[in-house]
């Protein structure tokens, strides 16, 4: 990245300014703005999120935040109610509580002396689901947003209940928050109260995975705050991003398509970053395009920000399996619009272990049947559901999660093959108990055997109908479903393979069904569709079209302990218990424009032994420390999920500390009914 020392506009920077909620709660906001806003005002950005602004995202806050500043408007950054220094608790996420905050910050930045009354709204993840879920209550002052690695499905197409098959993300995003809504104020910044406002939220604090559970199936919990309830309601323009790394790949096209406002999308090669810090690379000057968007929406500058392609890709070329790549090879392509006109849904009919093509000779009907029961090893190389990179979390080579799956395959291709879009499968199938999930993959298949995951896509049974009134499935009868992949933009070169695996289970990635399953996949109407570009086609934009990645250079921060990463998979053949055993620990740092001394380590842990499908078992641990001369405290959590046939357990513990000292524990120990989970 190249960091910019001077920009158009000189800013000054507000750490903690107070901004009263309807109820009188006091939420922690951090101002760059021009120096001549005084008398000369701006139009406002706003990000709202819970991940503490005077620390954790200060280093990403200040490369980006001040570099807007830079360019003309006033950046505030505001920690959501219950976090960093803000008051009140946060006790889930994505309330109507939290979108009414939203609204009245909105309202005082408008009203302010700087602000010419006009705002914006941005984010990564959470800020972007607080800006898109805000947009559609058309506050006043919203003219435009900015989002990126955003949903606007909550309930299957975010880290909970994808195809209603329950996630492990559930329960780790459960833990990340069970410990950032139970950090402390700085009493650097807050003062005295600082013990107070930490008790309340230690004393208000529940694992969020308890309300997870009891929502199985999209109900009013669901719904609320997902906009594809009613994609009417966002009525101002929208710039989304996202990567095909990342668990958020199918929003943008997804918005692209449905709402009637103007609209531009980007995804790149990236994991769960923002584009201008980009992994796997290569990133781009993303905040350039910020800057050109909100010059056009917010100061009504005729700049070009809607010329162009409605959609702007990332090709992503044939790789050899990795957990990790530091850049993915491709090329941009963009399409006028979405869904593109360019773009051909081709269907390949599934016949034996073949993925036949339009030029292959249909076989002599007959009644084919294939069967599979996965064992629960399959998906121990299947990575994160949404990749961090850090540490390395993608998904190995395929091979061995391929031995017990059911596998189709083309013939070594005789030329090169473009998709863009997402993929499908139908099938006919019927299952030996009521509950049953199935995991579709597509892999591209070298000459040598390697296998890279391209995408996926997974289905709990009993939802082939309805996720809303979703049915168990009568053993034995045979049923039409249809799996939809997650998007993606691949390349296959000549002599590659295209490959489809089918198993019964997923396991970490997904929680398994509550009984082993033997899964009949009945060969009559078996087709993969794939979204194929034409590779003819003209990629409809310059290479050089993004600018290099660019922003305001970061305070200091200096490193007081070496940082842990692992990713382990190990497996007993004594007693057949396997364990994935992931760990992330930043180390202990000092930001040292504050002085504040900050350690965060975070540990999951997803156990099984052999198929005993009453096994499985997940733990989400953290530890978070904060301090300064004359304070020292620290919180820790652990959450434990482990089901059988009938039910999940959690086994949840909450401890904080002051001094060396613990001065709170609370534990939980709670079933939840699986209801078809």
């Amino acid at each position: 990245m190249r960091f910019v020392e001077h920009l158009p506009h000189e800013t000054r920077q507000e750490d903690h300014v107070t901004i009263t909620m309807s109820d009188g709660v006091r939420l922690s906001a951090r101002i760059w703005r021009p120096t001549t806003s005084d008398t000369d005002p701006v139009p406002a950005v706003v990000e709202c999120i819970p991940y503490r602004k005077n620390d954790l995202t200060s280093t990403r806050d200040a490369i980006h935040h001040p570099y807007i500043a830079g360019h003309g408007y006033a950046c505030v950054r505001v920690d959501l109610r219950g976090t960093g220094e803000s008051e009140g608790v946060l006790l889930d996420e994505y309330l109507d509580q939290e979108q009414r905050d939203a609204e009245c910050v909105l309202a005082w930045v408008a009203a302010q002396p700087w602000c010419d009354g006009n705002t914006g709204m941005m984010g990564i993840s959470w800020g972007a689901f607080a800006a898109l879920q805000t947009a559609a209550r058309q506050p006043e002052s919203l003219k435009a947003i900015v989002i990126a690695s955003f949903t606007d499905n909550r309930y299957a197409d975010d880290m909970h209940y994808l195809g209603g098959a329950m996630l492990s993300d559930n329960l780790a995003e459960a833990g990340t928050m069970f410990a950032y809504a139970t950090c402390p104020p700085d009493p650097g910044v807050v003062g005295e109260r600082w013990r107070d406002m930490w008790r309340e939220r230690l004393e208000a604090a529940r694992p969020w995975v308890l309300e997870w559970l009891r929502h199985p199936h999209r109900d009013a919990y669901w719904r609320h705050a997902s906009l594809d309830e009613d994609y009417a309601r966002l009525r101002c323009p929208v710039l989304a991003s996202s990567g095909w790394a990342d668990g958020y790949s199918n929003a943008v096209t997804r918005l692209l398509a449905n709402v009637d406002v103007p609209r531009r999308g980007l995804i790149g090669p990236w994991s769960h970053k923002l584009p201008h810090l980009g992994e796997p690379g290569p990133a781009i000057g993303y905040l350039q395009e910020v800057v050109k968007w909100w010059d056009h929406w917010l100061k009504g500058i005729d700049n070009g920000a809607m010329d162009g392609p409605m959609l702007r890709t990332w090709m992503q070329e044939s790789v050899p399996p990795s957990t990790s790549y530091e850049e993915r090879p491709g090329r941009w392509v963009a399409e006028p619009s979405w869904p593109s006109p360019q773009i051909e849904e081709v269907v390949h009919p599934l016949r034996g272990s073949v993925i036949m093509t339009a030029d292959d000779e249909e076989p002599a009907p007959r009644a084919r049947t294939r069967t599979v029961r996965s064992p629960l090893s399959v998906g121990q190389f299947a990575g994160k559901w949404a990749s961090y990179n850090a540490p390395p979390d993608l998904p190995y080579d395929q091979r061995e999660e391929d031995g017990g799956s059911l596998v189709y395959e083309t013939e070594p291709l005789a030329e090169r093959l473009e998709i863009l879009g997402s993929p499908s499968v139908d099938l006919e199938v019927s299952a030996s108990a009521p509950v049953a999930q199935v995991t579709a993959r597509i892999s591209d298949v070298a000459p040598d055997g390697r296998a890279t995951r391209v995408t996926y896509g997974v289905l709990n049974l009993t939802h082939w109908e309805s996720d809303e009134h979703p049915r168990p499935l009568e053993p034995g009868r045979r049923c039409r479903v249809r799996v939809p992949l997650n998007g993606v933009a691949q390349a296959f070169p000549p002599g590659h393979r295209v490959r489809l695996s089918l198993s019964t289970s997923y396991w970490p990635l997904v929680w398994p069904a509550p009984e082993p399953v033997l899964l009949t996949v009945h060969e009559d109407g078996g087709a993969l569709t794939l979204p194929v570009r034409p590779t003819e086609e003209p990629d409809g934009m310059p290479q050089a079209d993004f600018g290099e990645p660019e922003g305001c250079r970061p305070p200091p921060v200096t490193r007081l302990t070496e940082p842990e990463q692992a990713w382990n998979v190990s497996r007993s053949l004594v007693d057949y218990h396997s364990a994935l055993d992931i760990v992330k620990d930043r180390g202990m740092q000092r930001y040292e424009e504050n002085g504040i001394e900050v350690g965060l380590r975070a540990v999951e842990k997803y156990t099984s032994v052999a198929d005993d499908f009453s096994s499985p078992s997940g733990r989400s641990a953290w530890t978070m420390r904060f301090s300064r001369p004359g304070w020292d405290v620290r919180v820790e959590t652990s959450t434990v999920l482990t089901s059988n046939a009938d039910a999940f357990t959690v086994d949840a513990t909450l401890d904080g500390y002051e001094d060396g000292r613990r001065v709170f524990s609370r534990t939980w120990n709670e079933t939840v009914p699986r209801d078809l989970a």
